[in-house]
């Protein structure tokens, strides 16, 4: 049997996922990716080592290959994974340092310097990314500019961490749509770099690789990966996308749907064929779709990477502590959580915001604080979702959700109340990497259409139904307490965030 591989890297985890053609799962692996601190100086700043980040995706591809029954194949994979962060390579394709981290701060001051810039309406109207943060690419160029001035002397590309993975699985560069828009560098609406913004902000664009679809075909595996991870030489390597945007396609999200996907960033994201009249004062950002000639506006912010926090803090055991939460009230007895440990995201960008705890008193316990947190994170939702209602041209008929919250029935029934409306969960495995693996298969021809792709994997739906009375509680809360939270702190975590996070 052929089979198609879905590699996922994530910024907690990289995982190798095989599937049938039917999207019923073989073999999967997974494996931590550490996050580096190295630099003393500045114990904030942290990278992902290019080396780390080889080594694990080998080690899950062959770890997954050598579990597959005797005589099946990998026929094609492909590549998604978090945007943004990513490294240069010289001319011998050697690279060139490490991968700046999206948790890292160093880039505020590029940020600070192009703020005013990103938000001219000529620029918007290129880029569609009002949310553009400090975690997009060109900060990371203009920073080394600055700061490593040598390394751009020999810099000759630019490549993602999931461009760089294909890179080293099949010697291609490239890029697809959906990951180029993460640079801030694009023209959305012909899905090509922007000539203007580049010139404005002073970037070489010979750094940038070719743009090309998502589930396009780069090569074969190359010998000595073949060797190294028991892939077959004549392994497809297809082009993938941005985890979400890859996660949007295979769940087969239309324009009167929205798609809320919890990792360790949650997104919300639509559909549209249409950006030329998106309103520009209310959407966060746009990628490009893997699907042709689509878009998707989305909202983003850090989510289950909150979750693993506040579950290590409370002594690593999930189901303690999601039994711990059952026990407190609703509201927590009065504890609330400012979601923003890595600053604040959509819908409104505060790169110096910090995360808080209020109402704390001698009467809480561990599961009111780690309620408090499940809350936050869910107004957090509540509040993305009001606003990419106000970006779409239709009305949303649903809300479908993927990701690992949905393996979490304490989450979700939570998130259902908070938004006062059904949630829809197909059954799916994995979506993401089950995502990557249906381009890969469309890319090679397993499938003849993205439509047939999404047919061929399709799944029961589980339906989370809110408890209305219950909404209304949360949404006094959200709207009296939460919503405040940001106004009332927004000072003074600028301040100590230019005392703390140097």
């Amino acid at each position: 049997m052929e089979l198609l591989l879905g590699l996922d890297i994530g910024s907690t985890r990289i995982k190798a996922i095989i599937y049938t053609r039917n999207g019923d799962p073989v073999a999967e692996t997974a494996e931590r990716l550490p996050l580096s601190y190295d630099d003393p100086e500045h114990p904030a700043w942290c990278v992902w080592r290019h080396e780390d980040v080889w080594r694990i995706t080998k080690n899950v591809i062959r770890e997954s290959v050598s579990k597959i029954p005797h005589g099946d194949s990998v026929k094609a994979l492909a590549v998604t994974g978090f945007g943004m962060d990513g490294l240069f390579i010289d001319k011998n394709g050697k690279e060139l340092g490490d991968m700046i981290s999206w948790h890292c701060p160093r880039t505020i001051e590029q940020y600070e310097e192009l703020k005013e810039y990103y938000l001219r309406e000529d620029v918007l109207r290129e880029t569609l990314r009002v949310g553009t943060t400090l975690v997009d690419s060109v900060f990371r160029f203009k920073w080394m500019e600055k700061h490593e001035p040598s390394v751009m002397e020999k810099a000759v590309k630019f490549l993602t961490v999931e461009d760089y993975v294909n890179y080293k699985l099949c010697g291609a560069v490239a890029t697809d749509y959906s990951m180029a828009a993460t640079t801030a560098l694009i023209r959305q609406e012909d899905f090509c770099w922007s000539d203007k913004i580049i010139s404005d902000v002073g970037v070489d664009k010979s750094l940038l690789p070719p743009m090309l679809l998502g589930g396009t075909p780069l090569g074969d595996v190359l010998p000595s990966v073949a060797k190294e991870t028991g892939l077959s030489e004549s392994t497809k390597v297809v082009l993938g996308g941005h985890d979400f945007i890859v996660a949007s396609f295979i769940m087969g999200i239309k324009p009167d749907e929205l798609l809320d996907i919890t990792g360790t960033w949650e997104m919300v994201i639509g559909v549209t064929g249409n950006v030329k009249n998106i309103p520009l004062a209310d959407i966060y950002c746009v990628d490009p779709h893997v699907v042709k000639d689509m878009w998707c506006p989305f909202e983003a912010t850090i989510s289950g990477d909150m979750m693993e926090w506040m579950v290590g803090y409370l002594g690593g055991d999930w189901n303690a502590v999601m039994k711990a939460v059952e026990e407190s009230p609703l509201g927590a007895r009065g504890c609330s959580f400012l979601p923003h440990y890595s600053g604040g995201h959509a819908p409104r960008v505060e790169p110096t915001s910090l995360g808080a705890f209020i109402g704390m008193s001698n009467a809480l316990g561990r599961g009111d604080t780690a309620r408090a947190v499940l809350e936050g994170l869910n107004y957090k939702t509540y509040e993305m979702v009001n606003a990419i209602k106000r970006t779409l041209e239709s009305d949303v008929r649903a809300i479908i959700a993927a990701g690992g919250a949905v393996k979490n029935p304490l989450w979700m029934q939570m998130k259902t109340d908070i938004l006062g409306v059904p949630i829809e969960v197909p059954a799916l495995y994995e979506a993401t990497p089950l995502g990557a693996a249906a381009l890969a298969g469309f890319g090679t021809g397993v499938y003849a259409s993205v439509e047939e792709a999404v047919s061929s994997v399709a799944r029961p739906v589980a339906i989370f139904e809110p408890d209305l009375i219950i909404h209304e509680r949360y949404k006094d809360l959200y709207e009296n307490i939460y919503l405040k939270l940001q106004d009332s702190l927004a000072e003074v975590n600028k301040e100590i965030h230019m005392r703390a996070m140097k």
